[in-house]
């Protein structure tokens, strides 16, 4: 993968993150949540914002839990950056990308808005409030698992994965 590729593609998963961030505070602050899926699924604002991470962990940290998330995204950065023009990462590239994105979209909200804008709710299994960030990471940390997990020797002992 070219490497300003990934980087533009991490910028616009970051500013769509926003952007649905955004929509659900105007859409849904004060306001009754909205069904997409009766019992299943619906987008209800989260009201006072998560100030924690993972299901409320470090809550009222929400500075340190910013500056955490922008030192592992200059350090996935900086690994993607070495890797990127490897073929045999090019997953891993992916994963690296959204995974950046997903820390990148919760710090911008922890810098500004001291919490972070959550709206997705599995009512079904009460799942925790998440976001599109959330996502990002979540989907990226276990396709890198998978990859890592499952990944092949080569015949010179290096590690491909696919």
């Amino acid at each position: 993968m070219k490497k300003w590729f990934g980087i533009i593609t991490m910028l616009v998963l970051v500013f769509f993150d926003q952007c649905t961030k955004y929509i659900a505070k105007a859409s849904l602050e004060g306001k009754n949540a909205i069904e997409l899926m009766k019992g299943v699924l619906e987008f209800q604002y989260l009201e006072g914002g998560n100030t924690g991470a993972a299901f409320g962990i470090f809550s009222g940290k929400t500075v340190f839990l910013g500056v955490v998330s922008l030192i592992v995204s200059i350090i996935l950065l900086c690994v993607y950056f070495h890797i990127a023009k490897k073929a045999e990462y090019k997953w891993i590239s992916w994963c690296i990308i959204f995974m950046c994105a997903g820390a990148l979209g919760n710090c911008i909200d922890r810098l500004v808005n001291h919490y972070v804008i959550d709206f997705i709710y599995f009512k079904c299994i009460d799942f925790p409030i998440f976001n599109v960030a959330d996502c990002y990471v979540t989907l990226s940390a276990i396709a890198l698992f998978l990859l890592i997990a499952f990944s092949k020797e080569t015949e010179n002992g290096g590690k491909v994965n696919g």
